[in-house]
């Protein structure tokens, strides 16, 4: 997969995660979640596009990671609306193997250029 099919994925993901955050319940729990996984879920689109403007491979790196983070704090948040069962599991479930591919994804291109990186 290269950098523009990775790029429109990522919004892609962003896009789903805005749709399930308006899915979800108007009440303290739904709100407080829907603000979360919101902002982590946008961000994972929003820092990827970052990376690609990085200057050096120790920037792309650093902002890989933070790319990272927020996919699988995405996950965290997925696992929360399903164990909470603030949506059915059948309806978040497609969402939640994608940010799960999407961590894949990075942790192994973060893998990689560490390698890389050790070997200069």
């Amino acid at each position: 997969m290269d950098n523009i099919e990775l790029k429109n994925r990522t919004k892609q993901f962003a896009l789903r995660v805005i749709k399930l955050s308006e899915a979800l319940p108007k009440n303290i729990t739904g709100r407080n979640v829907s603000n979360q996984i919101m902002r982590s879920g946008t961000s994972v689109a929003a820092n990827y596009r970052a990376t690609l403007r990085a200057r050096s491979d120790k920037e792309f790196i650093s902002k890989l990671n933070i790319v990272l983070e927020e996919c699988d704090e995405t996950c965290f948040w997925l696992e929360i609306i399903i164990e909470s069962n603030l949506i059915k599991k059948e309806k978040v479930e497609d969402l939640y193997n994608e940010a799960d591919e999407l961590t894949a994804i990075f942790v192994s291109t973060l893998k990689t250029m560490n390698k890389k990186k050790s070997k200069v």
